[in-house]
Formats: C-alpha cells, structure tokens, sequence
C-alpha cells in the first residue's frame, strides 16, 4: 500500500511538516469512530493503527481546528497516555484534515521531545499541508472512479463485438430466406440504436471524469488583491483528456502574494498525479523560502525523488508585493524552462518579455540551475503569463506564436487583466489548439 504514488505524497508531507516545525517527529492519520490509522510517519517508529482513545487528537477532531499541547508530561489530558510516555513526547501541534462538507477524517501532527511553542506561521503550514492530505484523498476517489467508468466503457465494448457477431451470423443465415432477411432488418435497426446510445454514454461518462479530475487540479477563486485585479483561464485541448497545464495565485501575508503557472509533461492520470504534487510542494515552498529559485530547486528535487517514471515539467515562479501607495507592484519571477511573461504597457504599445537569464526544466536532472529576474508592474500595466499550448496554435494557415501573442495582447492591455483574458479566451477556440492552455493576468491600478 505505502508504494502507490499518493501514499509516497503523505510521507513526503510528514516529512515536510517536520522541516517546517523543526522537530523529529511527524505523522499524517486517518480515524474512524474505533481507531487511529496512520498512513505516513517521520522520525518514529509507529504503529500501522492504534485505539482512538489512545490518541493526542481529539480535541482538534472534536473542534475542527489545530491543537498545540506545549509540554504533554504537565498536560492533565495527556501526561498518563502511553503513546506519549513510549516516544518521549512532550510538545505536539495537529492540524485536521477536513472534506469539503466539513467532517474531519484525520490529522497531520508534529511531535518533540521537548517543551515548547510554535508561530501562527507554522500553524499555518501545517493546516496547508492538511488540506494537501484531503486533496490527495478526493483524487483518490475521483481515480477509483474513473476505474468504475472505464471497467463499465469495457463491459460495453465487449458487448458491442458481441452484438456484431450475432450480426455477421443472422446475416448469413438471412441470405437464405426472404422471411429471415425482414427479421434481420428490424434486428439491425434496434442494434444501430443501441450503438448510439452506447457510444453516447461512453463520451458522457469519459468527458464527465475528465471535468471533474481537471476541477481538482486547478484554483476554484483567485484572491483580491489591493491596488490590483488578476483573472485567469483554462483552455482543455479535449474535453476527454485530462491536462498537465497548472496555475495558482495565492496570499502568503497581508501584502505579499505568491503566484506560478507551468505544464506537466503528458496528459491523463498519471500528469494529474503529478501536477498534484507540483501544486503542493511550491504551495509549501513559496511559505519556506524567500527567494523562488529555491523553491524551484525544492520541487526538482521532489520530482526526481518522487516520480516513478520520471516526468519533468516547465514553471514560472514569483511573489507579488507593493511598493509605496500609488506606484503599483514588485514581481520577482524564477525561471524554470517555460516562456516568458509579458509586461503590457497601454501606454507606450510595447509588450517587453520578462524572464531570468538562466532556467532549466525542472525534473529533468539533479544539477538543474535556476534563476530569476525583477520588474516592477506600474498603475495601468499588465503582466501576462501563459503556457505553451497557445503559441503552438495556428490561426488559418499562419501561426499564432509568441510574436502574434504580445501583438494581440498589448493592444488590448487597456482592458486591464479581466478584459484581456475575456479577448483570449474568446480568440484560442478560433485557433484551434491541439495542446491545452493554461493563462493568468495581474494588472497594477
């Protein structure tokens, strides 16, 4: 069970609470209303599964929110538990993973074995890494899906060449008898029928997967952001494959935001898989590390570590703060492989890329290196970020490449982020892409 990629993503998030807390112990578990399972555990020895009552987490089930125990030895509730006195046990903090309709299924805790607190920051963290959990999870359950579909799209076929042999044989038999050939035409009728409605099925129920495993893969709302406005898009090349495009925008304080857009290397389940833990792990970076390079160096190391097959995948990296009341944004943006951004500016007609000098593709080797680059986004620019799928489309017989692009955005970079990526997303389906695209834009006030 611990070797299916989504058990190797919990051990991965233990150990990365453990970094974040800087302490020897962690463990991701699942409970149900006589036990405590744990699925991942970092720096102790644990067991597969103990008594509930046994267990440090339930107040934080009991109120859906984290739980710190600063010294577990002078805690009434804890100081006698025998999971505390067995591993020396003394701090303990546990954020619960919580489904979307609000019941709580398990924790991600973090244990010392010395008396101490922690921050808000780290408290923070570890709720993240929570909601990564339930994640993983609900793809679970949409894959465990998709096998259902597929299982019923292969009893379905399996019917069809049936059918199609019973065909083949009335129609010999029916050459013999004008009686037989009346019967075989009314038989022929009802099976072209329930062809159709079989292949409309198959269709329904491949596309209705797809949707929904795409859903889980992308941000469902971008923040607000003050003296700014963002807008995004997502353009599936097939409504029956699921992609590897991937962006995020998302607050790491009150004045500081961090934002990535890329492309996963092939499509289907297993990109999905992978765009999952892409997500996560720059999600976890962006709180860790100051500078984007290393996080793009964080998520190649976990690629590398943690794919089986590799799969390597293109990144654009940055945070987002402002500067002084009135003068707009400071972006630093770490190149890994992928195309620039542009930089519109309504005001001179120029569209100016902005990537770092240096930037490999991340995933591909160890001694991958990494770079990256500032700008500043004035009141009334626009920055836009995009994946490759729409400078790989063709609009008639010219192609629609990274030229045409800036041309077409900057002059519409008057719209600001909302009213250019509504002009995009009204032009790609006229393009007729083979690849799917993936767009997000920041405009400045």
């Amino acid at each position: 069970m611990f070797d299916t990629p989504s058990e190797r993503v919990f051990k991965l998030i233990a150990g990365l609470a453990a970094r974040f807390f800087a302490a020897p112990m962690a463990t991701v578990s699942l409970i149900d209303p006589e036990r405590i399972r744990f699925v991942a555990v970092h720096g102790l020895p644990a067991p597969r599964h103990m008594a509930r009552d046994d267990g440090l987490c339930a107040r934080a089930i009991a109120r859906g929110a984290p739980d710190v125990v600063r010294d577990a030895l002078t805690d009434p509730r804890h100081a006698g538990n025998q999971f505390v006195r067995d591993h020396q046990i003394r701090f303990y903090a546990c954020a619960p993973i919580v489904s979307s309709d609000g019941q709580p299924l398990g924790t991600v805790a973090v244990m010392d074995t010395r008396a101490r607190t922690c921050s808000d920051e780290q408290i923070s963290a570890l709720e993240d890494l929570a909601a990564v959990v339930m994640e993983q999870l609900e793809l679970r359950l949409t894959a465990l899906d998709a096998l259902g579909i597929e299982r019923r799209l292969r009893d379905a076929a399996e019917y069809a060449r049936d059918d199609a042999r019973l065909d083949r044989e009335i129609a010999e038999h029916a050459r013999d008898t004008a009686h037989r050939d009346r019967d075989d035409a009314l038989l022929d009728r009802d099976n072209a029928i329930r062809g159709r409605d079989i292949a409309e099925y198959d269709r329904d129920m491949t596309e209705q997967y797809a949707a929904v495993l795409q859903r889980t893969l992308l941000p469902p709302l971008l923040p607000e952001i003050e003296g700014a406005s963002v807008a995004s898009h997502y353009h599936p090349a097939s409504p029956r494959r699921v992609g590897g495009d991937f962006y995020d925008l998302f607050a790491l304080s009150d004045n500081r935001w961090a934002f990535f857009i890329g492309d996963v290397e092939g499509h289907g389940v297993d990109a999905a898989v992978a765009t999952s833990l892409i997500r996560y792990t720059l999600r976890s970076a962006a709180l860790h590390y100051s500078d984007p390079t290393d996080g793009l160096a964080e998520l190649n190391s976990v690629l590398l570590r943690e794919l089986n097959p590799r799969r390597f995948c293109t990144v654009l990296f940055g945070c987002l703060e402002p500067l002084s009341v009135g003068e707009g944004f400071r972006l630093t943006i770490a190149t890994g492989g992928h195309p620039p951004a542009l930089l519109l500016d309504p005001a001179s007609g120029e569209a100016t890329e902005v990537r770092s000098r240096d930037g490999m593709l991340v995933g591909m080797i160890p001694t991958a290196k990494f770079d990256a680059c500032e700008v500043s986004l004035r009141p009334g620019q626009t920055l836009l970020l995009y994946t490759d799928g729409i400078i790989e489309a063709r609009r008639a017989a010219i192609p629609f490449d990274q030229e045409n692009l800036a041309a077409f955005a900057v002059e519409r970079a008057g719209l600001g982020a909302k009213g250019v990526i509504e002009e995009l997303a009204t032009l790609i389906p006229k393009l007729r892409p083979d690849d799917d695209i993936a767009l997000i834009a920041i405009s400045a006030h």
